[in-house]
């Protein structure tokens, strides 16, 4: 059987789902710099998803994203209630996006 190569961040329970399906494979565990840059790919790539998903697909693609989110904010010593204020301050001084603006040009 030909051997894909992925290089990237999973759920902690994938080995074992692998393993149990008797899926040959081989994991590693990611220095702190890896590990951040990792997290950075899983953020790009779980937000393309969610980007793409149909309306049925977008509430478990959204969990994935949120799921990155804690995970980055985590290794920051950051919690979601850190980042909280930061959104109500930035939604006061900008604004949300509920007005559909779209700039077309400035």
């Amino acid at each position: 059987m030909e051997k894909t190569f992925y290089n990237k961040l999973v759920r902690d329970g994938i080995p074992d789902k692998l393993r149990k399906k008797g899926v040959s494979h081989e994991t590693h565990i990611a220095s702190e710099e890896e590990y951040i840059d990792k997290l950075k790919d899983k953020l790009t790539e779980e937000a393309k998803e969610a980007v793409e998903a149909s309306k049925e697909e977008l509430v478990g693609e959204l969990a994935d994203v949120i799921e990155v989110i804690h995970a980055l904010a985590k290794l920051s010593n950051i919690t979601i209630d850190d980042i909280e204020p930061a959104r109500i301050k930035k939604l006061q001084e900008r604004g949300g996006f509920n007005g559909k603006i779209i700039l077309d040009w400035s």
